[in-house]
C-alpha cells in the first residue's frame, strides 16, 4: 500500500447572476447546460428524471480517458449542488456550487478542488492558477448571465 500527501488545489469564485436561485439552479445540470454552453455535449447521462438529481452520473470527453461525473448532493431548495468528477490518471475533482438570493438575482459560490492522480494531474494542478480559474469563472458567469437575459447561448 502506498500512502502519499495529495497534490491538490482548491479555488473558489463568487459569480453575480441576474436571476433568482430558483431560475438558476435547474440550469446547473448536465442536460440543461447544453442550453447555455455552446458545444456542451455529454456522451452519456444516467438519470431517472432526465435531468440532474441525486446519484445522476454523466460522462464527458476528456484526455487521456473520458471523465465520469457523479452528483453527490442536489438540494434545489437550499441552492446546493455538488459533483465529483474523475478523469482517470489525471484528477479527482469535487465541484460545489451554492446559490444565495440577492437583490435583483443571486450569487453563486463555485468551488473546484482538484487532486492529482499522477504526472498528468500534477501538470493540471500546477496550471490551475488563480488567474486561470478567474478566467474560467468569468466566462461561465458571462455565458450564464447571457442565457438568463436572452434565453440563448452566447455565440448562437
Amino acid at each position: 500500500m502506498r500512502i502519499a500527501r495529495p497534490n491538490r488545489v482548491t479555488r473558489t469564485y463568487t459569480q453575480h447572476l441576474v436571476a433568482a436561485p430558483e431560475a438558476v439552479f435547474p440550469l446547473l445540470c448536465p442536460v440543461r447546460e447544453a442550453e447555455w454552453i455552446e458545444g456542451w455535449d455529454p456522451l452519456l447521462v444516467l438519470s431517472d428524471s432526465g435531468v440532474a438529481e441525486p446519484d445522476c452520473v454523466f460522462v464527458t470527453r476528456a484526455e487521456p480517458a473520458d471523465a465520469v461525473w457523479y452528483v453527490v448532493r442536489h438540494e434545489p431548495a437550499a441552492g446546493k449542488v455538488e459533483m465529483v468528477k474523475i478523469t482517470p490518471s489525471v484528477t479527482a475533482c469535487r465541484l460545489a456550487i451554492h446559490l444565495r438570493a440577492t437583490a435583483g438575482g443571486c450569487e453563486a459560490d463555485v468551488t473546484y478542488s482538484h487532486t492529482s492522480l499522477g504526472p498528468a494531474g500534477d501538470a493540471f494542478v500546477a496550471a490551475f492558477t488563480e488567474a486561470a480559474y478567474l478566467e474560467l469563472m468569468r466566462a461561465w458567469e458571462s455565458r450564464l448571465n447571457h442565457y438568463l437575459r436572452h434565453g440563448t447561448a452566447l455565440g448562437r
